[in-house]
C-alpha cells in the first residue's frame, strides 16, 4: 500500500484492522545472555497479543544466525513440537541458539509461504530478532541480505520502555516508503518448558491493530509504552507478490525487547 503524501517522520497511529495479526515469534525467556552454551528458543507462528489462533507452521526454508558477520545454518537444530495456544494446538518447532563468543547473533527465519484460507493469499514473514552477549554489539545494525527487511536504528535488545524504537523497510536491499507496518506486543509468551500459551498480561487495543506507515525514506517511528516484546510487520514490502497462483504478502518482520529503567 502506498501513500502520495507523507510526513518527514511516519506516524505511528492506530487503524482499525479486521483480520488478526499474524506474526512469526522467534522466543527466547531473554535476548541478553551472560554465558556461553545453547539459548532454548520456540518458533511460533500466532496471534501473542490476542493470546490467539495458533497457525500450523512448517519446516522453515532457512533458518540460521549470523554472528560477527559469519552465517551459521541453524536448519539442524530445529524440532518439530505441538505449540498448545489458548484457542488450540498448532504445529511449532522447538530450536536453540548456540552462543559462544562476546557479541550480536542476528537469528533469521525464513518461512515458507502460509496460506491463509479466510483472505484467500499466502503469507511470508521474514523474521528477524537479535540477541547479545556480554553487551558488545557487532551485528544489529547490519543488513542480512533478505528481499525485505526491517534494519533498526536503534540497539533492539535493550530498548528503554517509555522511549522510541524507529527502523527503515528496505526491499531489495532499497528504502521502501509508504509501506503498512503492523505492530503488535507478545502480551502472551510463551513457555519454553511447557510449550504452551502464558496468560497474557494486557488486553487487546482498542481501535484495532496499532500501524505506522513508513516515510519517503522507509523510516518509520513508534513509541515504546511497555516493557516486553515488540513485533513489527511490514506487510508487503517484499519484492514478490505471487506464489502458486495466489497473492503472496512478503512481509518483513522485526521483533525487538523493551525493558523498564530500574
Amino acid at each position: 500500500m502506498y501513500f502520495n503524501r507523507l510526513s518527514a517522520a511516519a506516524l505511528a497511529v492506530a487503524i482499525p484492522f479486521t483480520a488478526q495479526a499474524h506474526f512469526v515469534l522467534p522466543y527466547a525467556d531473554n535476548v541478553q545472555i551472560d554465558r556461553p552454551g545453547d539459548v532454548p528458543l520456540a518458533l511460533v507462528f500466532w496471534h501473542p497479543f490476542e493470546n490467539g489462533h495458533v497457525m500450523d507452521m512448517e519446516m522453515p526454508q532457512a533458518f540460521y544466525m549470523i554472528h560477527n558477520g559469519e552465517k551459521t545454518d541453524l536448519m539442524d537444530r530445529l524440532e518439530a513440537a505441538p505449540f498448545q495456544g489458548a484457542e488450540n494446538e498448532g504445529a511449532a518447532f522447538k530450536a536453540s541458539l548456540p552462543v559462544k563468543r562476546s557479541g550480536d547473533y542476528v537469528l533469521v527465519t525464513e518461512p515458507v509461504p502460509y496460506y491463509e484460507e479466510s483472505e484467500d493469499i499466502y503469507i511470508q514473514q521474514l523474521t528477524k530478532v537479535v540477541f547479545n552477549r556480554n553487551e558488545l554489539p557487532t551485528d544489529w545494525m547490519e543488513p542480512v541480505g533478505l528481499p525485505t527487511e526491517i534494519m533498526p536504528l536503534v540497539k533492539p535488545y535493550n530498548v528503554v520502555a517509555g522511549s522510541t524504537f524507529t527502523g527503515q523497510v528496505l526491499r531489495d536491499g532499497e528504502p521502501a516508503a509508504g509501506i503498512e507496518i503492523e505492530i503488535e506486543y507478545a502480551a502472551a509468551e510463551p513457555d519454553i518448558e511447557t510449550f504452551s500459551t502464558t496468560e497474557p498480561s494486557v488486553g487487546t487495543q482498542p481501535g484495532g491493530s496499532i500501524v505506522a506507515i513508513s516515510d519517503a525514506n522507509g523510516y518509520f517511528t513508534f513509541g515504546v509504552p511497555k516493557a516486553g516484546w515488540w513485533g513489527f510487520a511490514a506487510l508487503g514490502s517484499g519484492p514478490v507478490t505471487e506464489h502458486e497462483g495466489k497473492e503472496l504478502s512478503q512481509d518483513a518482520v522485526f521483533w525487538v525487547r523493551a525493558y523498564d529503567m530500574e
